[in-house]
């Protein structure tokens, strides 16, 4: 029984694949017997033709089966293993009836024209000369591609992983990894240092080689830069480098002299510490630093006499009565090259951006809003009655040049068009979106910055907002007062007493605010999916794919994001015959999913579903939209986003989508829902946090729904720790200020 053999036949059925691994259970039909065979097999379809190597071994339950050690693909020898293997879906565009066709035309022949001359696809019916080539080169990707999958493998590297990589690299992936297997790490999403590194030993490359090392600190300062940081001190760097490359400190200082002699890190001195930068942050904090000043030094002209009388006619004509915290913000927006204005739910920031608009807009002013995010865009739009756009859009993302590279297109030689630009969320606003921002403003721009600096930061690194307002360099009015109207709101209220440390005061009768008290993580999972499938559309009338929206403090657990959507899909979009499914490693994403983009990338191409001819690149972190079409035919999945962009995304690239019926409170910063559901269930004290639980709570526009136990809620409200961020804003902004000053600008 232990004894290897090798067999050939053709694939029958795939009774199981792991996506994620390339685990394969499948029948193999060799000649007149159909054996069972379990192993490793990337990429291998129903109709292959494949030479396998293994031993038997005996399933308790299944019985014989060939556990294959290596196996083999061939080319398919008879028209109807050819006809099965090109409608297995191994080839993109090749379907069961494009499959019939092909091998109807061409019969024995069918693999080779596809193969060597697929031109000639175009004399079928309903393929075009453009579609017969695509046919020809995806086949040949194809077999490229197994030949790179069986490299990675040796490596831990999944198939689909292998995929990612081969889009990247192309014909030359094998010999760009051996050459440089570290790229993998700082070009590739999802595939980390360690696993770059585990290729590099495999390759014979040295532990304390200078090129480990240089990898190994750009993998710590990015690391650092995923938690938020823009730097970290010198010794924390060395002591994590160390620790990750298990090598001595003293065979770090080399080559981090190296990187900075580069310019790809810079090294700050300070009193007590140095700081080590990824060069695209140091540089981001100086400029960011320089243009603040620079355009907060500018005194606006405006006839500041007759504001009173302005203000008081403004009232008249809107019925509004402007609070006096209210007027000092808009006579500072005035008469202020830089302001910012910060403050709670309730606190009439909406009022005074519309007061704004209106009387600088009567001076002739060009007024430009925008915020960090599609959604709050959204939000600011329709608060306002004046268009609001994402930064990316103000700044006019898109590719430029003979190379199609992506940039921003607004800069310092094009800046935007604007007199006045007003941004909201400035909370979200990390430190690399704003030096792009500044770098695309004129010289006498007036920036209007809106925000509530007491929600999370944002997901990218630094902390803009808040370095803003501590360096007090830049003029800030905060916003305490609730107004009368705002009051009526539950929700408001116990945002604001969050805040303050404060209990919510719940389920009070009419209110908007309510408690469901459970005591198990499953008790609560289904509690949830029956508020959102049964009670509130019942109570209600809300549409839980439309209007509810469940927030999560984790990623991890029972009541953590994964779990949630997994439950909720289940409830809210069961599989049906009618609908299409793509099983994606531990995901599936079915058409009518509700799905999150969870990384920027900017080149995505999209068009708008009400004028096809409008179209642009980039789709953002926390976009959100659903899945209305999966072709399996032609490996992409379809998604309408909420702002009627429509992306086609190839199944390589799924990794950037995640189900959205349950997010993270830090994702979804920025915007707003008629509901919020929340479980409230012991997690890490890092992440149950009081910032985070009134972040959560001020996402919600009409209900908030808290469910578990009242004991997890108050010891939130009681930990008011900070998530620490190393950024170094504040402390630029105030050394610049400070020369500003003493060259008399």
């Amino acid at each position: 029984m232990d004894e290897k053999i090798t067999l050939e036949g053709t694939i029958e059925e795939i009774i199981f694949r792991n996506e994620t691994n390339g685990y394969v259970v499948c029948d193999i039909r060799c000649n007149r017997r159909l054996i069972t065979t379990v192993g490793y097999m990337p990429f291998v379809n129903e109709g292959e033709t494949v030479k396998v190597t293994g031993r038997w071994v005996t399933h308790p339950d299944y019985g014989e089966q060939l556990k294959v050690e290596f196996y083999e693909k061939k080319l398919p020898e008879t028209v109807d293993a050819m006809e099965r293997y090109l409608a297995s879906g191994i080839i993109k565009g090749v379907g069961p009836a494009t499959a019939k066709k092909i091998v109807e035309k061409f019969g024995d022949k069918a693999i080779d024209i596809v193969q060597l001359n697929p031109e000639k696809l175009s004399e079928i019916k309903g393929i075009s000369i453009e579609k017969a080539l695509k046919i020809g080169q995806a086949f040949n990707e194809q077999r490229e591609l197994k030949n790179v999958v069986m490299f990675l493998q040796e490596y831990g590297i999944s198939p689909s992983y292998s995929a990612k990589i081969y889009k990247v690299f192309g014909d030359r992936t094998i010999e760009e990894i051996k050459k440089n297997p570290y790229r993998l790490a700082d070009e590739i999403f999802g595939i980390g240092f360690k696993t770059a590194d585990r290729i590099a030993k495999n390759l014979g490359i040295e532990p304390t080689s200078k090129y480990r090392i240089c990898s190994g600190i750009k993998y710590v300062l990015s690391q650092a830069a995923a938690a938020g940081h823009t730097f970290l001190t010198d010794g924390m760097l060395l002591n994590y480098t160390a620790k990750l490359l298990e090598i001595d400190i003293e065979n770090i200082d080399d080559a981090l002299i190296s990187l900075v002699m580069d310019r790809a890190v810079y090294i700050e001195n300070c009193e007590d510490c140095r700081r080590v930068y990824l060069a695209s942050f140091y540089n981001a904090e100086i400029n960011v630093s320089r243009k603040l000043l620079e355009l907060a030094c500018l005194s606006m002209k405006y006839d500041i006499d007759g504001f009173n009388d302005r203000i008081e006619q403004m009232q008249q004509e809107d019925g509004i009565i402007l609070a006096d915290l209210q007027k000092e913000a808009i006579k500072a927006a005035m008469t202020s090259g830089v302001l910012v204005i910060t403050g709670g739910p309730g606190t009439g920031k909406t009022t005074i951006i519309k007061t704004i608009i209106r009387l600088l807009g009567k001076e002739g002013n060009k007024i430009a809003l925008a915020a960090p995010t599609g959604r709050a865009a959204k939000r600011m739009t329709e608060a306002t009655g004046f268009e609001a756009k994402t930064i990316h859009r103000l700044l006019e993302i898109g590719y430029v040049g003979d190379d199609e590279e992506l940039v921003f297109q607004k800069n310092a030689d094009d800046p935007v068009e604007a007199d006045v630009v007003i941004i909201d969320e400035m909370s979200m606003m990390d430190i690399l979106l704003m030096n792009h921002l500044l770098k695309a403003l004129r010289p006498g721009t007036r920036l209007i910055l809106v925000g509530d600096v007491n929600q999370l930061p944002s997901v990218g690194p630094g902390n803009v907002l808040k370095d803003i307002i501590t360096s007090k360099l830049i003029k800030t009015v905060r916003l305490t007062e609730i107004f009368r109207q705002a009051q009526e709101s539950m929700i408001v209220l116990n945002a604001h007493r969050v805040n303050r440390g404060e209990p919510p005061l719940m389920n009070v009768k009419d209110g908007d605010f309510y408690f469901i008290t459970r005591n198990t993580g499953s008790s609560i999972v289904n509690t949830i999916v029956e508020l959102c499938i049964k009670r509130l559309p019942a109570t209600y009338g809300y549409d839980p794919m439309k209007h509810i929206q469940v927030l999560t403090p984790m990623k991890k657990g029972l009541t953590g994001v994964k779990n949630l959507n997994t439950e909720l899909q289940k409830a809210l979009n069961p599989p049906g015959k009618a609908k299409n499914e793509k099983v994606f490693r531990d995901c599936i994403f079915r058409e009518g999913d509700r799905v999150m983009q969870i990384k920027n990338n900017y080149n995505l191409r999209w068009i708008k579903s009400s004028d096809l001819n409008c179209d642009g690149t980039g789709v953002f972190n926390g976009d959100t939209g659903i899945i209305k079409h999966i072709d399996t035919e032609e490996q992409v999945l379809t998604v309408l986003f909420e702002d009627e962009r429509i992306v086609e995304y190839d199944f390589s690239i799924l990794d950037e989508l995640e189900l959205a019926y349950a997010v993270t409170v830090h994702k979804s910063q920025g915007s707003e829902f008629p509901v919020i559901i929340m479980p409230a269930f012991t997690g890490p004290s890092m992440l149950m946090t009081r910032n985070l639980l009134y972040t959560a709570i001020t996402r919600a526009k009409e209900l908030v729904v808290l469910v578990g136990d009242a004991d997890v809620v108050i010891e939130m409200i009681n930990n008011d720790r900070e998530t620490l961020r190393y950024s170094g804003l504040a402390e630029k902004l105030q050394k610049l200020g400070a020369e500003f000053w003493q060259n008399g600008r």
